[in-house]
């Protein structure tokens, strides 16, 4: 064999193994990267999910406020239709005792002539 295909063949391994060193430490940079941005989103979505639980526990404690606030202002409302209520029944009812005594003034001006007088012709 000469000097010069020796020389072609050394060159052609030290080429397959730079090429192959270099990969390797371009994969393993890759992965180290990775690893390195996995713990950077990890404590960021752990951040934002503490500051996520801080605000729906004030959003749920503001709505227990406005949901006791519209209770009381529902209690209101019916306890003022419950007065409402009585006085339409009381008005209802007097109404009802005035019809009353008007059908009974009207049955006595309209009712039957009486039998002792006599009517003119």
């Amino acid at each position: 064999m000469s000097a010069e295909i020796i020389a072609i063949v050394l060159s052609a391994v030290g080429i397959v193994v730079t090429l192959a060193v270099a990969m390797f430490a371009g994969f393993s940079w890759c992965v180290r990267r990775t690893d390195g941005l996995e713990t950077k989103l990890s404590s960021c979505i752990d951040g934002v999910e503490a500051k996520l639980s801080a605000r729906i526990d004030a959003v749920a404690s503001d709505l227990s406020e406005v949901e006791k606030s519209l209770v009381a202002r529902i209690d209101a409302v019916a306890s003022d239709l419950s007065e409402v209520e009585r006085s339409l029944v009381a008005r209802i009812d007097a109404v009802a005792a005035d019809t009353t005594d008007l059908k009974i003034a009207m049955a006595r001006i309209e009712g039957p002539q009486r039998h002792l007088v006599v009517a003119s012709r």
